[in-house]
């Protein structure tokens, strides 16, 4: 349950900064490239704060 919460919203993050660089700000691709790094990090290290916040709300894993 957790993997499907957390990829839900990392891809709304990433869509949402998409058509924030293309319709307000080209600079809001830096979010993109944020949300790629902490999931790169994430890859490597196996620590998360998005999966630390969601199982504080209550998600399963």
């Amino acid at each position: 349950m957790l993997n499907k919460y957390f990829r839900a919203i990392v891809g709304t993050f990433i869509i949402l900064s998409v058509v924030l660089t293309v319709y307000v700000h080209h600079n809001w691709m830096w979010f993109t490239v944020f949300i790629g790094a902490n999931m790169l990090q994430s890859a490597f290290t196996k620590w998360c704060l998005l999966e630390i916040i969601l199982q504080k709300l209550g998600v399963k894993k």
